[in-house]
């Protein structure tokens, strides 16, 4: 029986942690489960449809997020897609003996097999999950923001932002993620080219079913631009369909020419690098938009920058 949609149109932003899984616990007896990990992971799975989200996030971005729900959420709502939610205490990247038996008895009980289409989704960390994991359903799809493809030092060992979390052990099952995509009908990689440890680790999903989808001047902030530009639901949406081609990606990324928070980003690069020229085109553009104070204020400054110099 499908899910009644709009029983899931909850706000938890006010919730305790003990009251956010006493809900989700809630949800998860009528329409599902919600299944412990061990201390730090949490499966939510929500039956709604017949194709099927599979989430990996954070608690922390989770809670931070607008009415404080998994991601899934608003597919399930919106799309009438049945959701299942990995859920960490923070940047385990779902290292854990725990998970990969969970992961196991899916595969085992043939879950995945019910569903016409799957789509595993994560953001960095959990994008690196998401494509490990993703071995466990041959067939399905993949949609990897900034995906990291190992901290083990042995195959990264240029990056250096994560130290405690290099001691986790990238070596046992479901380990290396390019390799773990094998198995996906299509790939997606999310990546600002940019970027030199997130292009690097991007660049090392190479096999023939992936699709690296540039995302240049993002940074680390692709999926929340994506959010804020909008696209969010038309991506996911291409990508459960295995349509989201670069041109059909470059179609939907034209939305950050008119994206206050991309706009700004581009005009710090730019005052960085010391290009006033383009800044004043990048500020002029940005005046007819519902950010014009912010680059208005900055053009007067550029502007009467480029007269003393001419004086």
């Amino acid at each position: 029986m499908p899910l009644p949609l709009p029983e899931l149109n909850f706000d938890l932003s006010n919730h305790s942690r003990d009251q956010w899984f006493a809900e989700m616990e809630e949800v998860g007896e009528e329409h599902g489960y919600l299944e412990r990990l061990g201390d730090n992971h949490t499966a939510l799975f929500v039956d709604v449809g017949p194709k099927l989200l599979v989430t990996f996030e954070q608690m922390g971005v989770i809670r931070n997020r607008k009415g404080s729900l998994p991601r899934g959420f608003a597919y399930a709502m919106d799309q009438g897609w049945s959701v299942l939610c990995l859920i960490a205490e923070g940047p385990t990247w779902f290292r854990n003996e725990r998970v990969y038996r969970y992961i196991d008895r899916l595969t085992d009980e043939g879950f995945f097999e019910d569903f016409e289409e799957t789509l595993f989704y994560g953001n960095h960390d959990c994008g690196y999950a998401a494509a490990a994991f993703s071995v466990a359903s041959p067939g399905a799809r993949l949609l990897a923001v900034r995906p990291a493809a190992s901290l083990d030092p042995a195959v990264s060992r240029w990056d250096r932002r994560y130290v405690e979390q290099r001691r986790l052990d990238f070596n046992s099952r479901y380990g290396y993620a390019p390799d773990m995509i094998e198995a996906a009908q299509n790939a997606y990689v999310a990546v600002d080219p940019t970027a030199t440890a997130d292009s690097m680790h991007a660049a090392l999903f190479r096999r023939p079913n992936s699709t690296q989808l540039n995302c240049t001047y993002a940074g680390p902030r692709i999926e929340a631009l994506w959010d804020t530009m909008g696209i969010m639901p038309q991506v996911m949406a291409s990508a459960m369909s295995g349509r989201l081609t670069p041109a059909r990606f470059g179609q939907l990324w034209r939305a950050r020419r008119d994206n206050g928070p991309y706009l700004r980003t581009l005009l710090k690069r730019l005052d960085r690098a010391e290009r006033p020229d383009l800044a004043l085109r990048l500020c002029r553009h940005g005046m007819g938009g519902q950010h014009e104070a912010t680059f208005a204020e900055r053009f007067n400054e550029l502007a009467a920058m480029q007269s003393t110099a001419a004086q």
